[in-house]
Parts: structure tokens; sequence; C-alpha cells
């Protein structure tokens, strides 16, 4: 039996697509909930790109203790040690280091010689290995890569001390049986293979991502990178999730695997990441999308209703489809609703807690229950908030159609400063936003606008996800939740206000 070992890098490659960035407080929690999840190593980020990114490699390593922690750096010695600075705190660390080897790469972007990159890579390996026991090499492009260059450059890799080594499809190029012929290539030309885990890393520019990921795993590879809802460069890397239960529902054709995913923490997973970025996955994403169990069709449902698996290849409750146990409302009590909580995954000190259990009575006073997303949506929109400058005290709209839309907001500073101001508009929102546009001084462009229910029902919470332009300057996304989606609108407005002033004060 051979163990699979899963590397997400949700919070490095799965952030590096547009929409997706994460603050450091966001990629905490979903490295908890990944620890969760049962990966066996979480790609923290790249530390050498920016402060905040080595803050959130740094803080995740300090928290999480049974997976490993990986740093991407390229291969040069400054990135390496600045990589090692962030992990060193690690229960588990991991340097990952990454070098192009195809000729596109060497002559375009490096402009190198095969020779000079070998070197690089040796000499990256080499000195990583001083700082860490485990580290992982990365061939960038190895799809593309002559075969016999490509093994000469694992070969001495391994000799230098690499004990994962990694065969990216970076461009999504490959069809499963080049790939699997390209990895038994590898295992049958390397003569040192054998001490190192073979890895394997499919981007889905032509959509193949997870088959290429799976016949890699037929031809022996041991280790699959992988992120969750398949986030990630343009069209994004392989689906964690999709891997995962194949593997478990195809039990007949991958007969010799284990893995150690806990596939009732899937659907949580991913409707985390969901809330963290406001970006949800299409309806129709196999296993999480919200139609991945739903039948409309009279034969689908007549055949579910007699048998389940007449039309389902695996359960709901297999990926953790939502279910309550605990009905909650406004008779309850603290006890039901911390141990709730902690059921759902979430950790908070005392204060918070009680905080939370203060808005979660608000909240059950408009609504008959409180569901599992309603609790869902009342942490995250406490991590939500950057409390730097302005808090929403008091908002008030008037409107119709034959009346002008007017709001009232009120808005209080950290100094104690309360500072009202009112406005027109095309509509609420927008009469909404001018005031506070007014209030703050600054002028902002609305570049998107979602609105979510987050539970069925008219007395659902609304999410409201925005990307707003302040003063022309890139657009910073945020959200708010509220039973009234047109307060759900200012607070994430606010919110977005918030980070803006936030990244204004860090650069002074």
């Amino acid at each position: 039996m051979r163990q699979i070992k899963f590397f997400d890098t949700t919070l490095r490659d799965g952030e590096q697509a547009p929409g997706f960035s994460m603050k450091t407080d966001e990629k905490i929690a979903l490295a908890l909930q990944l620890e969760r999840l049962g990966v066996d190593i979480i790609e923290a980020g790249f530390p050498a790109t920016s402060p905040g990114d080595f803050e959130a490699v740094e803080r995740i390593a300090a928290v999480i203790k049974n997976a490993s922690i990986a740093g991407l750096c390229r291969a040069n010695k400054a990135e390496i040690q600045t990589t090692w600075n962030a992990l060193k705190g690690a229960a588990k660390p991991r340097i990952h280091i990454v070098i192009a080897t195809s000729d596109i790469h060497l002559e375009t972007k490096l402009k190198k010689s095969k020779d000079e990159v070998l070197r690089m890579a040796v000499d990256a390996v080499t000195f990583a290995k001083t700082l860490c026991d485990d580290v992982e090499f990365s061939a960038e492009d190895a799809i593309r890569s002559n075969p016999d260059y490509l093994c000469q450059v694992i070969e001495a890799v391994i000799d230098a001390g690499a004990s994962t080594v990694n065969v990216p499809d970076t461009v999504g190029y490959t069809i499963p049986a080049e790939f699997e012929t390209l990895i038994l290539y590898i295992r049958s030309k390397v003569p040192n293979i054998e001490r190192a885990n073979i890895s394997v890393h499919c981007h889905n520019d032509l959509g193949m991502a997870v088959a290429n990921s799976l016949a890699a795993i037929r031809a022996g590879a041991n280790q699959v990178e992988c992120t969750v809802n398949g986030i990630g460069e343009r069209a994004g890397n392989a689906a964690l999730e999709e891997i995962v239960m194949m593997l478990n529902v195809r039990k007949d054709i991958f007969n010799d695997i284990i893995c150690k995913i806990k596939t009732e923490e899937i659907y949580r997973t991913s409707k985390l990441l969901s809330s963290i970025t406001g970006i949800e996955c299409q309806p129709n994403k196999a296993i999480v999308g919200k139609n991945a169990f739903s039948h409309e069709s009279g034969i689908h449902q007549d055949g579910v209703l007699k048998n389940p698996f007449t039309y389902e290849i695996m359960t709901p409750a297999s990926v953790g489809f939502p279910g309550n146990k605990i009905v909650l409302g406004k008779h309850s009590g603290r006890n039901a609703f911390t141990t709730r909580l902690t059921d759902l995954g979430h950790t908070l000190d005392t204060a918070a807690m009680e905080e939370l259990f203060a808005e979660f009575k608000i909240l059950a006073d408009k609504k008959k229950e409180v569901h599992d997303e309603d609790l869902d949506a009342l942490v995250y929109s406490r991590s939500n908030v950057d409390k730097v400058h302005f808090e929403l005290e008091y908002v008030c709209f008037s409107s119709g159609n034959k009346h002008v839309p007017t709001a009232t907001v009120v808005l209080k500073t950290p100094s104690g400063e309360v500072i009202t101001d009112a406005s027109t508009g095309d509509g609420p929102v927008d009469a909404a936003f001018r005031a506070i546009e007014r209030i703050s001084n600054v002028n902002s462009r609305l570049l998107k606008y979602k609105i979510n229910a987050v539970t069925a029902g008219k007395d659902a919470q609304g999410e409201v996800a925005l990307t707003v332009s302040f003063n022309e300057t890139d657009g910073i996304s945020a959200r708010g939740y509220s039973t009234d989606v047109l307060v759900a609108s200012v607070k994430a407005y606010i919110n977005a206000l918030n980070r803006y002033v936030a990244r204004g004060m860090k650069s002074k």
C-alpha cells in the first residue's frame, strides 16, 4: 500500500490568482482548516515576495502542529535564507526551491545555459539542506523540458539533499498518457530516485490537471500538489477535492493507495475559502458545487428516491455537505453556542466568544433558526473587519420608486469623534457610499458588487462581497454581513475603506 501525500498550495499558488488575495488572519484560519482536513503539507506562501507574505508564513508556522509548513523560494541564497527565517518556528518546516529546466525558460527568462542552471539548483539545495532537513526541489516547466536533462537535474539535487522532487506541468500542457510516461521514465532513468518522493503539480489550462495528477499517481508519484476548489494561476490548479474523492470512490482502480484526507471536512474547507475570498465556485463544480447533489430531472429524482446510488456515486455526508445537528435560536445558551462553534472548527478566546455570543443573540432575535452557515458568517465577519479608522455607528435609508434615494451615515473614528453626513444617489447603496466618501474625504469607484444569501429563507443573512478602488488605487476587496443587505453593503464598504487606510498607515 502507498500513502499519497497531499501538498496544498491554496495559500501560495491559489492566492496568486487575481481576486484571491487574503489577509494574514484569513490565511491562518484557512491553514487551521487545512490541518483539520488532514493535508500533509501546507505551502503557506512565498516569504521573499513581501513583508506581508513573510508574516503570514511565520505566523502559520507557529500555529500548525500536524502538517509540514512549506515556503517557496527561488534558487538563490538570499531567498532561501529569508524563507528559512519565516519557517524556522514550524514544527515541521520545509524549504521549497524552484528553478526552470525547459529550453524556453532557460533561453528567454533565465538567459542561462543548462550547466549554469544545474549548478544553481545543486548549490541552492545544498545550502537549504544546511538550514532544514526537509527540502523540496521543483523543476519548473518540467513537462516541456528535455527528459534526459530533467533526469540529470533530478539526480543531482537528490544527491545534494532534496527529499522531494517535484515534476510540474506548469502551463497545463500535457495529457495523462504523456505524463504517466514521463514519470515512469524518471523512475527508470534516475538511479537515486528511491531516495526521494516524486511529486507532481498540474495546472488546468486545458482542463486536464486532475486527470494528469491521477495518471502520475498511477505511474508511481507519491505526492500531489493541489488547491481547494482548484484555484490558482490562470485556469487554476488540480482540485484537491476531486483527486481525493476519485481515490476514495474508485478504490477498484486505486486499490493500493492510502489517503489520509478527512473527506467530511471537504465541503467546509471549500465554503471557508469562498467566504474568505468572496468568490464562489461554479454551481456545477464537482464535489463541492451547490448542484453537485441536486436532482431536477424526474427520472433522476425517481431513481434517487428509490436508491441514492442510482445517480449519486458518493453520499453528501461523505464530503460534509451541511446538516444541522443542533438547532440554535434566541433561547439557546452559551454552552450550545460555544459547542457548535467548536464543532464547526472555530477557536476563539473567551473575550471574542462573549462578543460573538452577543452578536448571535441579536441575530437570533431576527431569525427563527440560526444555521451553521450563519455562525460561520458571524465568525468571518469579525475576521473581515479592520478596526483601523472608521466604525459604523448608524445608517438610515430612504428610498422608493417615486422617492429620491437618500442615506444618512454616522461613523466613529478611533479618537471617539462621531461624524454624520447624508447624501442622495442612484439608489440607497450608492447614496450611502457617497455619504461615506464625504466623511472620509476619498474618491471611490465600485469595481465589483455581489450579494449572496448565507442560508435559505426570507430571513437569511445577506453577504455582500465587493471590490472598491479608492483614489484610483488598485481595488480592495471586502465583505459585510447582515440580515439587511443594505446594511451589509455599508459594512463591506467600510471594511474596504479601513483596509485602504491601513495600507496608507503601513506605508508611512
